[in-house]
């Protein structure tokens, strides 16, 4: 878990200090909107959170009325978590405990009525791509149609008549057995339609994860369900605006950012990465990162010349979700599990596009010339030499 030294939450923070004017005034700069258009929530969600530990929170972000078209009102929910054991414990252990701690989570979920749920990256195990160990962590991979974690989840995704994506670490039997970062997307019948592999793989320091898996090679796939069109950008294609871009060439309406980062690494990134796809591509965003401090048997190094560890840092949560117009909730908790969920008409992306026009002023044909350019051999960047 978290240290205590960590910082609770940045959003409650400022309304500590805030209050009246000065707080409208704060939030309308910071979040786009003056009020945060919070949803109640069932007491006896509320009751099962403070039960089970975790956070709970709903926020509205509503669409003009059209005289053409109807409301197109979806809910979704992000889950961010820490794990629920020691990671010296047999991979079953770990993963059943993870499970266990999902189920009040998904039922509050279904309860306040979440269409499609979203869990962070690798959620059902710990991230110990840090160690760089083959032995034990590999145990956890699994096949996206028939592993445990996709098993464990359609269950829920039947029940509730809910669309669930799973990030999770793939084993590709049929193709060698490769290990890839992979997204399970489970629709309401519980049939997995389709699968998304992480695209960018980060080599910094103790996220150098090409140890275990390459990057993706399934494109930008965009899945066209009946709550909308959703695509997943997993973790660290937040950093790349090309990736973001390609999944709204696509048509996504959603794009789910399902992460692991760490405080000292990228935190003064988080809030804006996502925040900023949603305002240039004109979809809804929803930036997920785990929380939580994990500590592993055996120490690692990350090549830097600092002394081994036997943890890489706090997982910092703050998961939140952006509207196409740039208005955002708060972040959930930085050191407490979470469900944060949100409201959405997804109208308000074709009224954005109207407004803006964004998608309309792009210039991919420019762009397209350009970058087939840049990647020749001869490339020569255009420069224009003032001597």
């Amino acid at each position: 878990m978290a240290a205590s030294t960590e910082l609770p939450s940045f959003d409650k923070l400022i309304t500590k200090a805030l209050s009246g004017k000065d707080l409208e005034e704060f939030n309308r700069i910071h979040y786009g909107r003056t009020n945060h258009h919070e949803l109640d929530v069932k007491t006896s969600n509320l009751q099962q959170a403070e039960k089970n530990n975790f956070e709970i929170a709903a926020y509205d972000f509503p669409a003009q009325k059209e005289d053409i078209s109807s409301p197109r009102i979806v809910r979704i929910g992000i889950v961010q978590n820490c794990i629920a054991t020691s990671t010296d414990k047999p991979i079953p252990v770990q993963r059943q405990a993870i499970f266990d701690k999902m189920r009040p989570i998904i039922e509050c979920a279904a309860s306040e009525g979440v269409n499609v749920l979203c869990f962070q990256e690798a959620w059902s195990m710990p991230f110990a791509f840090c160690t760089r160990e083959k032995h034990p962590w590999c145990q956890f991979a699994e096949c996206a149609k028939t592993g445990p974690s996709t098993r464990f989840l359609q269950e829920f995704a039947v029940k509730h008549n809910m669309i669930i994506i799973s990030p999770i670490l793939e084993r590709d039997e049929a193709h060698g057995d490769t290990i890839w970062n992979t997204a399970v997307v489970i629709n309401e019948s519980g049939k997995v339609i389709g699968k998304h592999r992480k695209n960018h793989i980060p080599r910094v320091g103790d996220f150098n994860e090409s140890t275990y898996y390459y990057e993706g090679n399934t494109g930008h796939p965009v899945f066209d369900t009946k709550y909308g069109k959703i695509a997943i950008n997993i973790c660290y294609g937040r950093h790349h605006p090309q990736n973001w871009m390609m999944f709204g060439i696509n048509g996504a309406e959603i794009v789910f950012n399902p992460s692991a980062t760490v405080g000292g690494l990228s935190e003064h990134l988080w809030a804006i990465e996502a925040r900023n796809a949603a305002i240039a591509n004109s979809y809804f965003t929803c930036a997920i990162n785990r929380v939580g401090t994990e500590t592993y048997p055996r120490e690692f190094t990350s090549g830097d010349g600092k002394p081994a560890h036997k943890d890489f840092g706090h997982f910092y949560g703050s998961s939140y979700i952006t509207a196409p117009d740039g208005a955002r909730s708060p972040g959930l908790s930085r050191v407490k599990d979470g469900l944060l969920i949100a409201q959405v008409d997804l109208n308000l992306c074709r009224q954005i596009k109207d407004k803006w026009c964004f998608r309309m002023t792009q210039r991919l044909d420019l762009y397209a010339e350009s970058l087939t350019k840049a990647v020749e051999l001869d490339f020569e960047p255009q420069i224009v030499s003032g001597n």
